[in-house]
């Protein structure tokens, strides 16, 4: 068995008695004092500290950095493989795609970051999952073509801070985080410290990214906990909110078998590229988009106690096979068990009963419209 690689807070993340467990290759915090469902109810409520180093994060680029038609000639190289549209991508923006093979499968999900400075035009940041980075970086560099290079940032950790509390932290550190737009990217300075700061995460919450040198993550991770509401938070209470928010886990609720348009993952196949069609297995994805896929990604609702975890099979009201669960657990702001899976078309109404075969028994369950939780990302207030 391959030794676990180290988090350059893994030292940090013992200190603070962290409960380490094996997670993509990586020795990761699941849990610290407050336990899974503490740290849960912190992060809906204050602000979490969320280390994702593990993640995979890369810079694609062209030469001529900061010539007219750089950005265009990285975009076209990334647009190969994904259909998300990176052409009009604004500066500092963040744009979510998927990054497909020549079937349509998802291979992962991933963001992909125009940066916001003119000399850094025709240069991108992408950060990916960690279980598949090193598959999603050998594919990069396969499909990418000449024009294009990709640079793995081997030498950068990532920080998450998630939370209606985010914000206010944040702010204390760098004023000009207060009203980044949800979704966007800033060079900005921690204390001194350059770093990227992004407005993103993957709790349904308001917070931010901090993308900084490895080497200087124990610092920023430091001053942030400082912070009388901030707690760290380990990998049980990242999934359960992610999944209350209604959000895959790759690996989980989409892989390769899967399109976007059978992961209900629409929205990220921009309208040019739609019309277009010029993408990895563009040929699958315009087929389902126009005649229908044949299974569907949504929520389901137990309506007994018990949750039903990954794997359970689905099944209609008269005994047929439906489907499969991809992602399930208790979900402690909504006080109940949550699940997502595929289910065939028909059957993925709001509102339509199913059963869920769990150890044997048939347990009654609903298909829910996604998000269990209101995802509650920054929003600039409307100008008068």
């Amino acid at each position: 068995m391959a030794e676990l690689k180290q988090l350059p807070l893994g030292d940090f993340h013992r200190e603070l008695g962290a409960k380490m467990v094996p997670f993509a290759g990586y020795e990761m915090p699941v849990q610290y004092a407050l336990g899974v469902k503490g740290e849960h109810l912190h992060t809906r409520d204050s602000a979490g500290l969320f280390d994702v180093s593990h993640m995979g994060q890369a810079y694609i680029e062209v030469d001529g950095l900061g010539t007219a038609d750089a950005h265009e000639r990285v975009a076209a190289a990334i647009e190969r493989v994904v259909p998300g549209e990176i052409r009009k991508l604004g500066k500092g923006r963040i744009r979510y795609t998927v990054l497909l093979n020549e079937d349509g499968g998802i291979l992962d999900d991933l963001m992909i970051t125009r940066l916001p400075s003119d000399e850094d035009a025709g240069r991108l940041f992408v950060v990916v999952n960690a279980a598949v980075k090193e598959q999603d970086f050998a594919y990069l560099r396969e499909h990418l073509g000449v024009d294009a290079k990709l640079r793995v940032l081997h030498d950068r950790a990532l920080i998450a801070i998630q939370g209606p509390m985010a914000r206010a932290v944040m702010t204390a550190f760098i004023p000009e985080a207060d009203d980044m737009p949800f979704m966007s990217m800033m060079d900005a300075e921690f204390e001194g410290l350059p770093i990227m700061l992004s407005r993103c995460g993957y709790t349904g919450e308001d917070g931010y990214e901090l993308s900084v040198p490895a080497e200087e993550a124990e610092f920023v991770a430091r001053r942030l906990v400082e912070r009388p509401v901030v707690e760290p938070i380990g990998l049980g209470a990242r999934d359960s909110l992610r999944l209350e928010a209604g959000l895959c886990l790759y690996g989980h609720d989409m892989t390769p078998a899967e399109s976007p348009v059978e992961a209900s993952l629409e929205f990220a196949i921009g309208k040019r590229r739609r019309e277009e069609g010029d993408f990895a297995g563009a040929h699958r994805v315009l087929k389902e988009l126009e005649d229908g896929p044949s299974k569907v990604r949504v929520g389901i609702k137990p309506l007994g106690r018990a949750p039903a975890r990954e794997g359970v099979e689905i099944q209609s009201e008269n005994g047929n096979v439906i489907g499969t669960v991809t992602s399930g657990g208790f979900g402690p702001t909504y006080d109940g068990p949550i699940a997502m899976g595929y289910v065939t078309p028909d059957h993925a109404m709001p509102g339509t009963k199913v059963n869920l075969i769990i150890r044997g028994k048939a347990m009654e369950a609903e298909i829910v419209t996604l998000p269990f939780v209101e995802q509650r990302y920054y929003r600039a207030p409307k100008k008068a």
